[in-house]
C-alpha cells in the first residue's frame, strides 16, 4: 500500500514522503496511528493545506521530546532475572519490559519507542536506544542481573560471573585434605604394629 507520511518514520522517510508498505503495516499501525494516510490525489491535497499546521505541531513534540530526552538519557534500570553460571537467563528481557521499567521510572512510554534487535537473554549492563520523537533518540542502560546486590557490583564495573567462578573454586579447593588423609592412615597403621611386639613379649614370659 502507499501511504503520505505525516511525520518522519524511522527506515521509512520524512514527512510528506510517499512510501510503499505492507498492507497490515499501514492498516494496523500507520493509519490508525495518524502517521500517515493512503496515497490519494485527495489526501495529497489535504496533505499540502495542512503542512504548515503538521510541521508547527511536529516542532513542538520535538522540543517536548528533547526535554525529557535530557532527563532520560543514560539512565539505568535495574531487571531482575534468573540466570544460570554462564550467565544465560533462563527467560528474556523485551521491548515491553522494558518500556514498563521506564514508565514506572516516570518517563512516559511505550514499547513500540525501544528499539531492540532481539529480546535481551544474558546478564550484564545493555545500552538500549529509545525514541522519544522520531528525530530525537536517547540511550538507557538496563542492567539485567540476579539480584539488587549483583546489580551493585555489575553497576561498579565488576565482573559478577568471573567473581561467582572464584568463590566456588576457593570453597571447594582443598590442598591438606588428602594428605591429611594419608597421614591418618598411617599413623593408626603405626600403632597396630606397635603392639605386635608387646604381646610377643608377654608370650615369652608365659614361657
Amino acid at each position: 500500500m502507499d501511504v503520505i507520511l505525516l511525520e518522519r518514520i524511522r527506515s521509512l522517510g520524512q514527512m510528506g514522503d510517499v512510501v510503499t508498505v505492507k498492507n497490515g503495516y499501514a492498516r494496523n499501525y500507520l493509519l490508525p496511528q495518524g502517521k500517515a494516510l493512503r496515497a490519494t490525489k485527495e489526501n495529497a491535497a489535504r496533505f499540502e493545506t495542512q503542512r504548515v499546521e503538521l510541521e508547527a505541531r511536529n516542532l513542538e513534540d520535538k522540543k517536548e521530546a528533547e526535554a525529557v530526552g535530557e532527563r532520560l538519557n543514560d539512565q539505568t534500570f535495574i531487571a531482575i532475572r534468573q540466570a544460570g553460571d554462564t550467565g544465560q537467563l533462563y527467560g528474556s528481557v523485551s521491548t515491553r519490559d522494558i518500556s514498563e521499567m521506564v514508565t514506572e521510572g516516570g518517563f512516559q512510554i511505550v514499547r513500540q519507542q525501544v528499539i531492540l534487535p532481539q529480546p535481551i537473554k544474558e546478564l550484564g549492563l545493555h545500552t538500549v536506544a529509545v525514541t522519544l520523537h522520531p528525530e530525537v533518540e536517547v540511550n538507557v542502560v538496563v542492567n539485567v542481573a540476579r539480584s539488587e546486590d549483583e546489580a551493585e557490583r555489575q553497576a561498579r564495573g565488576e565482573d559478577v560471573l568471573v567473581l561467582r567462578e572464584e568463590g566456588i573454586e576457593l570453597e571447594t579447593f582443598d590442598p591438606d585434605g588428602d594428605e591429611a588423609g594419608g597421614g591418618d592412615g598411617y599413623e593408626a597403621g603405626g600403632d597396630e604394629m606397635q603392639e605386635l611386639p608387646g604381646a610377643d613379649a608377654e608370650d615369652g614370659d608365659a614361657r
